[in-house]
């Protein structure tokens, strides 16, 4: 099991970033692969920060891996495999129809608690 903590601190303008930590300092820059469905993506900035242990990691979601449906991008430690965090992009119409549906239910559970209300408002009052 990997001692490695991979902590997300944004994603902005296409570039997901995080600070990875390290309790066991000293043995050099950590190896981290970024994988998508299995394969390793390229592009990985891991600069070291001000404390010994720690490090700020980049990745720049490459736009020529953005299509319809949903992406996961696993984080993982290169020496041991073992994922340390993952992130995933919906897009696409796929998407429209996902957020339209839960939208919809949304709107009938509001509906239903809105009438339960009112029935319970005119019943004791």
């Amino acid at each position: 099991m990997s001692e490695l903590t991979l902590t997300r601190t944004g994603f902005f303008e296409g570039v997901w970033e995080g600070v990875l930590e390290d309790p066991t300092p000293g043995a050099g820059d950590p190896a981290i692969r970024v994988l998508l469905a299995d394969r390793p993506i390229e592009g990985v900035d891991l600069s070291q920060q001000g404390e010994a242990g720690t490090w700020k990691l980049r990745f720049p979601v490459p736009a020529r891996l953005l299509s319809e449906g949903s992406h996961t991008f696993v984080f993982a430690d290169a020496s041991n495999g073992d994922v340390l965090d993952t992130f995933s992009i919906l897009a696409g119409e796929a998407l429209g129809d996902d957020i339209r549906a839960e939208v919809d239910m949304l709107r009938a559970e509001l509906d239903m608690l809105k009438r339960a209300f009112r029935r319970h408002c005119r019943e004791t009052g």
